[in-house]
Parts: C-alpha cells; structure tokens; sequence
C-alpha cells in the first residue's frame, strides 16, 4: 500500500503539469476503502497532496487557496480514533462513512462486517473529532428490513448529528455473494413496491428530522451539500487518480471536452512510469446530455448559468416541450428547471423524453 500511495502521489504531479492546474476547488478520497491504509499511509498520502496548496511542494504550481472541502470515505471496520486524528491533522474537513444499517440479519445478508456496537462507537468517534461535519450511508430495501428497521437505523444514526445523510436504494449486482444467494433461493429481496415504500419511508423520515433532500440519494443540514459530488452534479472538470479513476476535462468556448479513464489493472498502473488511460472525446450532443442526466438528480437542476455560458442556449430553449409537458404534469417546478420532488422520483421517464427531444435536434451534435 505505500507502493500505492508513492504511485498516487507520483501520477498528481504529472496530471498537475500537463493540465497545469492552478486551484482545487475539493479532494474526495473514496470510491473504495481508504480508511484501510490506516493513519499513517493516509497522513502521507493527504500530506503529499497539501503540499500543493502550502507551497512546500518541489515541483508545487501556483495554488491560491486550500480546498473548501476534503472528504475520505472510511468502512466503520478500518475507522478508528487513530485513523480519524491522523486525517483531520493531515487537512481533512469531512469524513464520510458507510454505516448501511444496524440490523444484524441484514449486515449478513449483505456480507458487512462489524455489530451494531461497533457502529455506534465509529459513530461517537466521528461526531468527535469531526462535529457537525461527517455524512453517513445508509441503505434501505434490504433483506430483512421493514419500517421499523430503517427508522431505528435514521434515528441511531441522527442521534450523533451527522451534516449529511445519503440513504440509497439497494441492487443486487450480478455475480456478487449477494446476488448469488439470491438466485440459490438463500436471500429474498424485498419486492419493487416494497422497496419503493421503504425508500420513500427513509426519505420523509430524514426530512421530518431536520435533513433536506438536495439530491435524489442525497440528504444535509442547511448548507452541508457535498461540495465535490456537486462539482459532478453540476458537470464541472474534475481529474482522477488511481486505477479505474477517471476524469473530465471540459472547454467551455467549444462546448466539447475529454474524458480520461485510468487503466484498472493495478500491476499495469503501479509498473508504468506513464499512467496508461482510456480518452473518450465528448462533443456537443453528448455533454448536453450529461449535463441534463447529472443536473436534473438535484432539486435545483442544471446549473443555468454554466449551461448558457458552455452551450450559448438556455435549458429552456434547449428541451422546451419536455419541459412543457412536465409542467402540465405538476412534475417541474414553476420557479426553477428542475423537477418536483415527485418528479424525482421518475427521473429516468423524464430523461427519456429529453434525449428524444434532443436527438430531433441533431444540430447539437455538430
């Protein structure tokens, strides 16, 4: 794993210099485990990257200011009080934690490790060394999970007062022990209905106690929204690093951009001097609707300006019987490009419409 970390550190430099990036809006350590390297490979993993923003760096580039936000995910298993020191005094604002739930049927089912007691003590450790600032994960339509399992996992988890809150639905993905289990008759998922009900249970639930919905999985307390996945949401440039991670570069005065995608084969990304990636270009048609699949997860939408800015359109003038139609519906707010909360929760259908709406337009593929 400090093989790992020197490798992370090394691919920085070069996405640095051949970008030449000179602000980092935010950092978000995740899309795996990285609580596991433990205190000491994250301090020097979140040290190397700091020194970019602090000036010490040999090679450092032009940093105006810290990042407004770093967040590292971490299992409850692997986050400990020494892991928590170590990465708030290596600069981390926020951690964010996969607790799933606390029922001990269903943590089995689903092959998670650690007991409820467990949990409770990552938790008080998180709300201590991270007040008012750590999100928690949450999941429902679990086996063996009914209303009253889902609402004593919100309100053991509410009663440490975490800043966010995302409850997501679960799927069963092929080849995985759960869906395995599944198909040997072993594990029986809720039904669609019921996992629906259950979603919809947690989502009022959350809202009723304080937490707003500001994305489809996604709840906070005023002004806690996650500062990086917004960047995503709101189809920003972001760089990626690690195998499988990938980034996108957007110019916005052609309305077109790159994405890059890191090979995922570890020993070929750790014995290459150069990381080998995947780059896929992006015109004008497909950045359209990635903006809108991105954006419209958000009860705010798209963000408008950058789409006049990047497009030289309106989103009105770009979907406009789409959007007609979902405000004949009592789908889309009055007041903003964006779908009600009820509209949320058929987004796909909405999505639909819009990309037949903008393939009728073909001049935005040009």
């Amino acid at each position: 794993m400090a093989v790992y970390v020197d490798k992370i550190l090394s691919d920085c430099d070069l996405l640095f210099r051949e970008h030449k990036i000179t602000h980092i809006p935010s950092v978000y350590i995740g899309g795996g485990t990285p609580s596991v390297l433990g205190a000491g490979l994250t301090a020097k993993l979140l040290n190397g990257l700091s020194a970019y923003w602090k000036g010490s760096h040999p090679v450092a580039l032009s940093m105006d200011n810290a990042p407004a936000e770093i967040t590292v995910e971490a299992n409850p298993e692997s986050c400990d009080m020494n892991f928590l020191h170590a990465a708030r005094d290596a600069g981390v604002t926020r951690i964010s934690m996969g607790i799933q739930t606390f029922n001990e049927d269903s943590r089995l089912a689903v092959h998670r490790v650690g007991d409820g007691k467990l949990l409770d003590q990552r938790l008080n450790a998180a709300a201590a060394v991270f007040p008012n600032n750590f999100s928690v994960d949450l999941l429902s339509g679990l086996p063996y999970q009914s209303e009253s399992v889902l609402k004593n996992d919100i309100e053991r988890v509410i009663a440490y007062k975490p800043s966010h809150v995302s409850l997501y639905a679960l799927t069963a993905e092929p080849e995985t022990p759960l869906a395995l289990n599944m198909a040997k008759g072993l594990i029986t998922l809720p039904s669609n209905d019921e996992a629906d009900r259950l979603w919809l249970y947690g989502r009022d639930y959350l809202e009723d106690s304080g937490y707003t919905q500001y994305e489809v999985s996604n709840f906070c307390v005023p002004e806690k929204e996650s500062c990086h996945n917004m960047r995503y949401w709101r189809m920003e440039n972001w760089l990626g690093l690690g195998p499988g991670a990938s980034g996108t570069i957007i110019d916005d005065e052609s309305a077109k951009g790159q994405r890059f995608t890191n090979t995922a084969d570890i020993d070929l990304w750790l014995n290459s001097e150069t990381t080998p990636v995947t780059k896929e270009n992006l015109d004008k048609l497909t950045l359209i609707k990635e903006t809108f699949l991105m954006g419209f997860r958000t009860v705010n939408g798209p963000d408008e300006q950058l789409f006049q800015r990047r497009f030289k359109k309106s989103i009105q003038e770009t979907i406009p019987q789409t959007i007609k139609a979902w405000l004949a519906k009592g789908l889309f707010q009055t007041n903003k490009t964006a779908l009600t909360k009820q509209g949320l929760l058929m987004l796909n259908s909405f999505l639909i419409e819009v990309w037949q709406e903008l393939e009728y337009n073909q001049g935005y593929g040009e």
